[in-house]
């Protein structure tokens, strides 16, 4: 499913889309318009919850916050499953939301990301994927998942073209891509337990997901490098000096410190959009950036040799014991 575009890979602007819907729409008469409004989401966003596989929705219309709980089968991970759902989920709300009148009272205001998984936001890429096809020379393999990566976090990065604020709430340890896909969104909060690390260098690769883009933009060159040559875990206070994330909360109050942020800043919820939009304008960040970069990481992939490779093997064993221990459930979206 491709996003309505203006420009290469890039959604229409807020109020530009059409705003007449062939889709079928709840029954207005007897409702207002933000009764309407609302129960024209939640029906969409029940549908979609039948169509992803790896994300379990929860929409809270007093606040106009969806949560999306990353729900993959087996390691903590991005599978390609995960990826190609959120990809699906972002071009899905900008085909339905966006333009128009619709789109200023839009009831869907945050999308907080967060991880079923206890003390663990995501381990990041599919290290298992990556060492199968490095072994494999299977260049377009490496390259349709590097640029699913990509696709995925700019999406993000862009709030789905929608006046949405972006959440990542990490609990635990984000790694490699899970500290990537964080870094796509508006803000970051982390509570102190919290760890963060691209250990991508240890097995001779680098993080070719977006850190160096999104890094730079935030912070600074010379950080993105330092983080990125490291190779170590970061506790969440250092990256908080550093400007990496914006809030830092106590141990298992990070759900209710969502919701304490999403209470106390709501009114200026039109600013702070503004302001977002007005930081991808002064520094903005293409999806073909993002994607020139998979196509260097890919290169790199693939000059990686058998001692790096069992290093990346051995990494993947030890994500396997942080497998949970029951199977994947079914969802239905849960509606506040």
């Amino acid at each position: 499913m491709e996003m309505r575009q203006t420009r290469a890979h890039e959604p229409c602007e807020h109020g530009e889309g059409d705003a007449n819907r062939s889709e079928a729409r709840p029954d207005h008469a007897g409702l207002s318009d933000a009764q309407y409004s609302q129960k024209y989401v939640t029906a969409i966003l029940e549908k979609l919850q039948g169509e992803v596989k790896e994300i379990a929705l929860r929409f809270e219309p007093e606040t106009g916050t969806l949560w999306t709980t990353m729900t993959p089968p087996g390691r903590p991970c991005f599978t390609r499953q995960l990826v190609d759902d959120y990809i699906h989920l972002f071009t899905s709300l900008n085909e339905r939301l966006s333009g128009g009148a619709f789109q200023r009272s839009l009831p869907l205001k945050y999308i907080v990301y967060r991880s079923k998984t206890p003390q663990i936001f995501s381990l990041g890429g599919d290290l298992e994927l990556f060492s199968r096809l490095i072994r494999e020379r299977d260049e377009a393999g490496l390259r349709d998942y590097a640029h699913a990566c990509a696709r995925m976090t700019y999406l993000n990065s862009i709030s789905a073209g929608l006046p949405i604020i972006t959440i990542a709430l990490v609990e635990g340890q984000a790694l490699g891509g899970g500290l990537e896909s964080a870094l796509s969104c508006n803000l970051i909060l982390a509570e102190k337990n919290a760890s963060f690390g691209l250990p991508e260098v240890l097995f001779n690769l680098f993080p070719g997901m977006g850190a160096y883009s999104y890094l730079q933009r935030k912070t600074s060159a010379r950080t993105a490098e330092k983080l990125m040559l490291s190779g170590r875990s970061f506790h969440a206070e250092e990256m908080l000096q550093e400007g990496v994330i914006d809030l830092l909360v106590e141990n298992g109050e990070g759900e209710k410190a969502v919701r304490a942020y999403i209470e106390r800043t709501q009114r200026r919820h039109n600013a702070q959009v503004g302001i977002y939009r007005t930081r991808r304008r002064v520094t903005p960040l293409s999806f073909e950036e993002l994607r020139d970069v998979t196509d260097i990481w890919v290169d790199c992939a693939l000059g990686v040799g058998e001692a790096d490779l069992r290093k990346m093997e051995k990494l993947v064993r030890a994500q396997e014991r942080l497998r949970p221990a029951q199977g994947h459930p079914l969802h239905d979206v849960q509606v506040a």
